[in-house]
C-alpha cells in the first residue's frame, strides 16, 4: 500500500511536468535518460562490493567470501536483473501512457532507486528485513507488467506488433 501512496503523493505534490513528447522515439529517449538514474544504486553496490573485497581479511581473493562481502555481491547480482525488467517495462509503459501521465516515468525511476537502496540497507541489517525493500521494487514492476499487458491486449490489440 505504500508504493501507490508514494507515487500518488509525488505525482500530485512535486512541481514538475514531463516535457512534451509527441513521438514514441522521444518517449523512449526520455525513458532511457530517466533509467540512467536508476543505475546509481547498482553502480554504488558494485563499488562497495569491490572495496569490501579489497578490504576483506580473506587471504585468497577467489576463496570463500565473508558475510560482509557476500551481502554486497548478492545485492548487485539481484539488482541487475530487476533493473533490466524494470527498464523494459518502463519503456513499454512510456509508449502507452498519455502525455499528462508521463510524469510517472521519472517517479517510477526514483521509486526503483530508493527501494533498491532500502533493500540493500535492510539486507545488511538482517535477511528477515529485506522483504520490505524487495516488495517496494517488485510490486511496482508487477503493476507495470499488468498495465502493459492490459494496454497491449485490451486497449490496442491492433497495434500489438506494429
Amino acid at each position: 500500500f505504500l508504493c501507490p501512496c508514494l507515487i500518488y503523493g509525488a505525482y500530485v505534490f512535486l512541481p514538475f511536468d514531463a516535457p512534451l513528447l509527441p513521438t514514441v522515439t522521444a518517449r523512449l529517449v526520455y525513458t532511457l535518460r530517466c533509467a540512467a538514474f536508476a543505475t546509481f544504486p547498482i553502480v554504488l553496490g558494485m563499488i562497495v562490493n569491490g572495496i569490501s573485497r579489497l578490504c576483506s581479511s580473506a587471504l585468497e581473493p577467489f576463496g570463500e567470501l565473508h558475510q560482509e562481502v557476500e551481502i554486497h555481491r548478492t545485492y548487485v547480482s539481484q539488482s541487475v536483473p530487476l533493473f533490466i525488467l524494470y527498464f523494459f517495462n518502463m519503456a513499454v509503459l512510456a509508449t502507452y501512457l498519455p502525455q499528462e501521465l508521463l510524469k510517472l516515468i521519472p517517479l517510477l525511476t526514483g521509486l526503483f532507486a530508493i527501494s533498491r537502496l532500502i533493500f540493500w540497507l535492510s539486507y545488511a541489517i538482517g535477511r528477515s528485513f529485506r522483504a520490505f525493500g524487495f516488495s517496494m521494487t517488485f510490486l511496482p514492476l508487477l503493476a507495470m507488467l499488468l498495465w502493459n499487458l492490459y494496454g497491449m491486449f485490451i486497449l490496442e490489440p491492433e497495434n500489438l506488433l506494429a
